[in-house]
């Protein structure tokens, strides 16, 4: 909760009634602003975000947050920044989701999945009433948007389950924080107005893995490949990348990651078993 805040002469829409009023998958949808600089952007966004019913909002590393300006600019929608998150990191701010759409000018830098904005919102759509359907705690779907002056980095969007485009004017595609989001928050709810069984048969029945389960099966790869000597010590980004580029091209199922976890984990056990001895792995290029 904000506090000492100025009185402000507008109707403050109710978070709860917005929430009420709405299909209940937009309720697992989260807004993720990394690293905003402007207040009035943030108030700004709350703002495109209420009127489309969409109201949880995380802030990553604010340069000022809480802010007059921001609750001024947020207007009727000043209870989305009251309920407001701020953390530190964006893998605090994505903890917990199954998927997570990084929106960035720039999709052909991103290593992994991109689609188009209307595909992508339809699967945070489905993703997100799927799981209120089945009352699954937990796994949710993130929008994330980056810094005013420069997006998200491509380390930002790796993170991302996938990266989709506003489709704008190819000679001059900036967008404004806010209206980016207004945008999209269009989209959403226009999706779920009109959702349908539309999910691939692939997917219904399995639960996907979150961003936190993927994360952890990264790590424990980095720790497992680094003992086989198979990283290239001085440059372990450039394989993770090409990992993570892989893994980002379908979404992973829980069970998925449970088997790769066993298979890495019964490596450490031989890895063990053999004391220090090394097992020689040819390097990728070696490989037929």
């Amino acid at each position: 909760m904000i506090e000492d805040r100025p009185p402000y002469p507008h109707a403050r829409a109710s978070v709860a009634g917005t929430v009420a009023a709405n299909a209940p998958g937009l309720a697992r949808i989260r807004t993720v602003l990394v690293r905003p600089s402007l207040p009035a952007n943030i108030g700004a966004a709350a703002r495109a975000l209420m009127t489309m019913g969409l109201t949880r909002v995380v802030l990553v590393a604010p340069a000022r947050f809480p802010d007059a300006e921001a609750m001024a600019v947020a207007s009727g929608a000043a209870a989305v920044l009251d309920a407001a998150r701020v953390v530190a990191t964006l893998d605090e701010a994505l903890a917990g989701t199954e998927l997570s759409i990084g929106l960035s000018a720039r999709p052909r830098r991103f290593a992994g999945r991109t689609a188009t904005l209307t595909d992508a919102v339809r699967e945070a759509v489905n993703t997100a009433a799927a799981r209120a359907d089945a009352a699954a705690a937990g796994a949710e779907v993130a929008l994330v948007f980056g810094t005013e002056t420069s997006g998200l980095s491509n380390d930002e969007l790796s993170r991302c389950t996938l990266a989709a485009t506003i489709p704008a004017n190819a000679e001059y595609p900036s967008l404004n924080l806010a209206a980016a989001v207004q945008v999209v928050a269009w989209e959403i709810r226009r999706a779920a107005g009109m959702r349908g069984d539309d999910e691939p048969a692939s997917r219904r029945g399995f639960a996907a893995a979150t961003h936190d389960e993927v994360e952890a099966l990264y790590a424990h790869a980095q720790r497992t490949l680094g003992a086989l000597e198979f990283l290239d010590a001085r440059r372990p980004r450039r394989l993770f990348q090409r990992l993570r580029r892989l893994f980002g091209r379908t979404r992973l199922e829980r069970e998925e990651v449970n088997i790769l976890r066993g298979i890495l984990a019964r490596v450490d056990e031989r890895i063990g078993a053999s004391g220090a001895a090394r097992i020689a792995v040819p390097p990728p290029e070696a490989k037929r």
